[in-house]
Order: structure tokens, then sequence, then C-alpha cells
């Protein structure tokens, strides 16, 4: 499956890499767009059930790095649930060789 990893930058200005072993995670986040942080969090838990979905409809179990990366960003995201207009921003989509999308 083709994976692809998302950077994006938290309200306190930190960054990190996402993991997605699917590219549906492009459907949902856009590289350079900034996200309420709930709307953020939503869209990444669809993007990321789904991703596992495919990796479980071919491989015929259900990927824990989808499942992993969701509960680090659901944990990172509930630090700012208590900041007014927190925002995160995608700020790149990257396939498995590095290459931007």
């Amino acid at each position: 499956m083709p994976e692809i990893y998302f950077h994006v930058r938290w309200p306190d200005g930190v960054t990190q890499r996402c993991y997605s072993p699917s590219t549906v995670v492009e459907d949902y986040l856009m590289a350079g767009h900034e996200y309420e942080l709930t709307d953020f969090v939503e869209r990444s838990r669809t993007a990321l059930g789904i991703a596992g979905e495919r990796v479980k409809e071919k491989f015929g179990i259900y990927c824990t790095g989808a499942y992993d990366q969701l509960a680090q960003i659901e944990r990172t995201a509930a630090a700012f649930a208590v900041v007014d207009g927190a925002k995160v921003t995608v700020e790149s989509l990257v396939n498995a060789n590095g290459s931007t999308r």
C-alpha cells in the first residue's frame, strides 16, 4: 500500500510527522491549510480509520500504525482543547520516499 506522511504544526508551533498507511489522507487534509483543532482531529480520525480498513481489506488485519497515529494525534490535541481558537496547520504531505505530494 502506498504510505504517506503528513507534517503538522500544532498551536504551540511544534511540528510532528504523522503516518498513514494509505494516501486516502489526501482526501481529508491539504498541505498548506490550517484547520480548527476539532476539525483536524475529526478529519484525521476519518482518514486514518479508512486507511486502517484498507489495510485490513488487503492484508486481513487492521493497521496498528494508523491506530497508534490517531491515538497520538488525539493525545496531543487534548492538550490544546482549552486553547480558544486553536488551529493545526498541515505543512506538507510526503511520500514514503521523501518526495512531496
